[in-house]
């Protein structure tokens, strides 16, 4: 018996040294250990504080670009192949609804083109539903499969562009993730423990950062109307109306520019803030080799004429062609340091697939997160000290049994979450001692059938041995219940319920361990002695 003691005794020193090594690592110091235990048990947002977001994506503004570069393609097509058309529109649908119901409308093709027009449609845009409405008008619908891809990417992209620029602003351990139910709920999760600065963490996750470098047509202009009157109310094809915003030297005013982009932000490689001869602060950015080809060649077939620098449809520099341009260029006249580097940031992690708006927004302070901590750990010290307590008074020195498997479990949970690197929450902190008590109850179970089998006459060992492994079943009937409990929280709930439910799971199975197989070892190891008792203090 003491052969079969002690390998179960090398188990629990080795489950032990484990969790220890999850919780502390290998400290150098002193300060070292506390810092080591910070990193590995993650505070959530209620305890280290910080800002808790969801965002929503309006998928509706992908659908509409894709639309638009579909309109833009179509037009090159029918030019190359001679067809003819009155014009070429879409509706603007607001929603992510009505966006699901997107529509071109091409008028105005000639009835001797039909044929041509159709077998160009069904071969160069299979995506959309081509829908004739006489003999010259014509409406395309995108396919139900492609509005769902499409809003699948989107989300996808925004997520991942989120994310890039989070993580270059060295924040720890941020969580973003999908919110809601996919594929209906077009919603990002974003929390941010430890931000000291909310409000620029949020633009920076707002600005849609679609950068375009394009030709300037003419300009610049007081105001709208005065160009729209310059140029009788209606604007050449193919241009657009951008505004430059007016700066503290200068008023706004408004410049004609091509509507399709020499270079656009997919085409940067990498983005850095700087200053220029005159120490004011830009943004340096470099394109991908592809790109900076196609850039060499405009600049060097357009010098003398200008070109404007513009993000998210503002206008940001406007310069004139002086020579080639490849793989580089600078966005001037930026305010500070910090505006200058986190439009690097943006240009760095990508440009948004659409507009971000914030739905939902908490913060929570790093003061009150300290007094939450503080609120949990006197709660739970207090729990377990009266446990303590209680068990002692009530079990002699069995209840010393009941305590060292109580102290184990906790470490065994902290370890757990370390290595799984869960966030622990303050309803996590309600997990860890409602664990406490679950396994106090363990104990009381098998103590009082130890008991019952002592009054029954049966000597100590059989006792023990018959009180475990009867009160055996009781407690996995006990926590398989709780457990599918915590499982339908984690299935439909969200955040700290979330938590909760995996704090409490994790205790509940450590538990078993701790309450059967440790409680049971302790009493074999004092049984086996060479002194046999003559009374079992319990």
């Amino acid at each position: 018996m003491r052969k079969n003691v002690t390998g179960r005794t090398v188990v629990i020193v080795v489950t032990i040294l484990v969790c220890v090594f999850g919780i502390i690592g290998f400290p150098k110091s002193g300060a070292g250990l506390i810092d080591n235990v910070k990193h590995n048990i993650r505070l959530g947002l209620d305890l280290k504080g910080g800002s808790h977001l969801v965002l929503q994506v309006h998928v509706q503004d992908a659908i509409k670009t894709e639309a638009d570069g579909a309109i833009e393609r179509m037009k090159d097509e029918l030019k190359k192949q001679t067809i003819d058309y009155a014009s070429i529109d879409r509706n603007d649908p607001a929603t992510v609804a009505d966006a699901k119901n997107i529509e071109i409308d091409v008028k105005g093709v000639p009835a001797t083109k039909t044929t041509a027009f159709r077998n160009l449609i069904s071969e160069r845009f299979n995506q959309w539903v081509l829908t004739p409405l006489n003999s010259t008008d014509y409406k395309l619908t995108m396919r139900p499969s492609e509005v769902v891809t499409l809003e699948r990417d989107t989300v996808d992209r925004s997520l991942q562009t989120i994310s890039n620029r989070i993580n270059q602003l060295g924040l720890t351990e941020p969580t973003v993730q999908q919110y809601g139910q996919a594929g209906t709920d077009f919603e990002i999760l974003v929390e941010l423990p430890g931000v000291d600065d909310p409000a620029r963490v949020e633009e920076i996750m707002q600005t849609t950062a679609q950068l375009e470098i394009t030709d300037v047509k003419d300009g610049p202009f007081q105001s709208r109307d005065a160009a729209l009157a310059q140029k009788g109310g209606i604007l050449p094809l193919g241009t657009r109306l951008v505004m430059e915003p007016g700066q503290s030297d200068r008023a706004a005013s408004w410049y004609l520019l091509a509507k399709t982009p020499v270079i656009r932000g997919t085409d940067v490689r990498n983005a850095r803030a700087g200053q220029d001869e005159f120490r004011k602060w830009e943004a340096s950015f470099s394109l991908s080799p592809d790109a900076g080809k196609r850039f060499g060649k405009y600049t060097e077939a357009n010098i003398g004429n200008r070109l404007a620098v513009v993000m998210d449809n503002a206008i940001r520099s406007v310069a004139v062609i002086k020579g080639r341009i490849e793989d580089s260029g600078q966005i001037e006249n930026i305010g500070t340091e910090q505006e200058a580097s986190d439009l690097a940031l943006v240009l760095r992690a990508g440009a948004l697939p659409a507009t971000i708006q914030i739905q939902y927004k908490k913060t929570v302070g790093p003061s009150l997160g300290a007094d939450s901590i503080h609120a949990g750990i006197v709660a739970g010290l207090a729990g377990l000290a009266a446990v303590i307590v209680v068990m002692l008074v009530y079990y002699k020195r069995s209840g010393v049994n009941a305590v060292l498997a109580l102290f184990l479990n906790t470490v065994i949970l902290l370890a757990a979450l370390s290595y799984f690197k869960a966030v622990l929450t303050l309803p996590g902190i309600a997990g860890v001692i409602l664990t406490i008590g679950m396994a106090v109850d363990s104990n009381v179970l098998i103590f009082e059938r130890i008991r019952e089998e002592l009054r029954a006459g049966k000597a100590i060992v059989s006792a023990v041995d018959a009180g475990f492994s009867k009160a055996w079943w009781t407690i996995v009937d006990t926590h398989v219940t709780t457990i599918v409990s915590c499982a339908f929280l984690f299935i439909f709930g969200e955040g700290p319920v979330r938590g909760f439910a995996v704090t409490l799971t994790i205790g509940l199975l450590a538990n078993v361990f701790t309450a059967v197989f440790v409680s049971k070892v302790i009493f074999d190891y004092e049984l086996s002695g060479r002194r046999q008792l003559a009374e079992l203090s319990i």
